[in-house]
């Protein structure tokens, strides 16, 4: 069976997510205090807190999602879903006071939300139910 060109697409950006949070991760055990832990902030949402491992955590989920998707694996699927669905949740109280006060940041907030809602609609299609697992 094909697999969707929109679940790769889907896969690439979980591997690109488990890949910047990998790197992050890594360099704050290499050389703590290098970076900044608000960088893992857009995607962890308040998690980067934890430190470096909860950056190499949240890569390893995203990092296995991608991989997930990519062999068409349903619990991938739903696993992406819930993903998708707390990211954005998460983005709602950042995305309004952005709004409110109509901060350049609401670009990339926006941004973040849409991409979120593309990934939830996408997968959450009957055909791709049915081509995923």
């Amino acid at each position: 069976m094909d697999r969707p060109a929109g679940v790769t697409v889907i896969a690439a950006l979980f591997f690109l997510a488990a890949a910047y949070l990998g790197g992050l991760g890594a360099l704050l055990l290499l050389s703590p205090g290098i970076v900044s832990l608000t960088l893992g902030a857009p995607l962890l949402f308040g998690l980067e807190l934890a430190g470096p491992y909860m950056f190499l955590l949240a890569a390893a989920v995203g990092a296995l999602l991608g991989w997930g998707l990519l062999r068409l694996y349903r619990w991938a699927r739903w696993g992406a879903l819930a993903v998708a669905f707390v990211g954005f949740v998460m983005l709602v109280p950042s995305l309004s006071a952005a709004a409110v006060d109509f901060r350049w940041s609401l670009l990339w907030t926006g941004l973040g939300a849409i991409v979120r809602v593309g990934i939830i609609w996408y997968l959450w299609q009957e055909d791709v139910g049915e081509q995923l697992g």
